[in-house]
């Protein structure tokens, strides 16, 4: 059978037995898809290349040291470990963007007028720079959410898709996500306006 006409988990096995044309079908199958979701969060061609080339990277060590799960779920996998890379990419260059406030999440309202002083200015700085300390401080998977949400703004069902789990999953880790934000934030006592 041609490898375009076989399933992902076929060519997983058959790049495993040693086939390395497998991987390059699976790359060439899901490279549109990936590419384009990585590009989607960092918005630049070099930056998205490398991070595609770390994720294949990241999926062959995964399969020659036979930690692959075979479930059937290639893509959403890979698309995991892509949007892993893409946080990863924000933390190291400390280049979270900033919070949009988008009215649901009253924590976040900080202050969003376009006049401020050079004072107003340094506290909105440093109340986003603890804000996001305390986030670096969520369990992953809450913090994973809770990212692509306010900073990213995507929905629920594209947090969902991402991550593997189902949409419920993702809105109860936002909300325990808000909850043990509103903890820390009491327990550091940070204060969130001016």
């Amino acid at each position: 059978m041609k490898q375009e006409l076989q399933t992902d988990s076929v060519l997983v096995r058959n790049y495993v037995d040693g086939d390395e044309k497998a991987l390059s079908t699976l790359v060439y199958r899901h490279k549109q898809k990936i590419y384009s979701f990585i590009y989607s969060k960092v918005l630049d061609r070099d930056v998205t290349e490398d991070i595609f080339q770390d994720t294949f990277i990241k999926v062959i060590r995964t399969i020659k040291l036979g930690k692959y799960n075979e479930e059937g779920k290639f893509l959403p996998w890979v698309m995991r470990i892509a949007h892993n890379l893409v946080i990863d990419y924000f933390r190291k260059n400390n280049r979270m963007p900033k919070f949009d406030n988008s009215g649901d999440f009253n924590i976040f309202s900080v202050i969003s007028d376009s006049s401020l002083n050079v004072e107003k200015q340094l506290i909105k700085d440093q109340i986003d720079n603890d804000l996001q300390k305390i986030i670096l401080e969520l369990p992953d998977d809450q913090r994973d959410v809770l990212v692509m949400r306010i900073y990213k703004d995507m929905s629920f069902k594209e947090i969902a898709e991402c991550t593997g789990v189902s949409i419920n999953t993702a809105l109860g880790r936002m909300r325990y996500a808000l909850i043990n934000l509103r903890k820390l934030v009491e327990q550091k006592n940070i204060i969130l306006t001016n």
